[in-house]
Formats: C-alpha cells, sequence, structure tokens
C-alpha cells in the first residue's frame, strides 16, 4: 500500500495487477487500483477533479485530467472515507502513477491533494533496482 497526507486527508493506493484483461503476447498489461481518501480532519471536503501523470516503462507520459472520480463527487466529512477502484492499461510490463485531487473545502477553499506515487508491476517481469 502507498499512502500520501495531505491537509489531514490521507490519500491510500493499493495497485494489483490485472491478469485476466492482460495479454502480454501482444504488449496489453493492466492494472487495477483501489482509492481510499479519509478525511482526518474537522471540516467537511468536496472531490471537484483528479489528475493522473501516467509513465510506462519505455518512458512515455500520459496525462489524464478529469472532473470527480468514477462518476462521483464525493463529499467527505470529518471521519469519513470515500474508497472506489478504477484501472490501467499499460503497453509495458511495469509503470508508475502519480497525480492529485482538487479539492474544495465548505467554506469554499480550493486546494489540491497529493496521490503517493505507486508502481504498477507484472509479477511475469524481472524487477531491476534502479
Amino acid at each position: 500500500m502507498y499512502e500520501a497526507m495531505t491537509r489531514d486527508i490521507r490519500v491510500s493506493v493499493t495497485p494489483q495487477y490485472f491478469e485476466e484483461q492482460s495479454a502480454p503476447e501482444i504488449s496489453k498489461y493492466f492494472w487495477i487500483y483501489t482509492i481510499a481518501i479519509e478525511n482526518t480532519g474537522d471540516e467537511t471536503v468536496h472531490l471537484r477533479t483528479r489528475y493522473w501523470r501516467i509513465t510506462n516503462a519505455a518512458g512515455q507520459i500520459e496525462e489524464v485530467r478529469g472532473s470527480g472520480v468514477v462518476g462521483e463527487t464525493p463529499a467527505i466529512g470529518p471521519g469519513g472515507s470515500f474508497t472506489y477502484t478504477s484501472g490501467c492499461p499499460l503497453s509495458t510490463p511495469s509503470g508508475i502513477m502519480t497525480g492529485h485531487y482538487g479539492m474544495v473545502s465548505d467554506g469554499g477553499e480550493a486546494f489540491n491533494i497529493e496521490i503517493p506515487a505507486f508502481s504498477l508491476d507484472s509479477p511475469d517481469e524481472q524487477r531491476t533496482l534502479n
């Protein structure tokens, strides 16, 4: 699991290689990831936007921007959380994802919270440390 904390909001990510949707023989690799956003603060926050920077093993970068996550723009109250699962295809057997969520407080303040960088690694690929 990967974690980041920004302004009393914890973002935890658990990625998993999804073999059933992958086809290494045609350079198709797929991961699912589950994200939990926990509000440990005392103010309700609203998730409005997402930004992803996805880098594959060849160094190719894809940026993804949009409103909400999985079709939702959740409000997360004090002590509350929101969890969702999504997926990421790559043309290489490994990569890395990072990004941020655009949030708005009940008071109208806009701010970003960090999504921790997390590794996408195929279990069939030999790992090397750089």
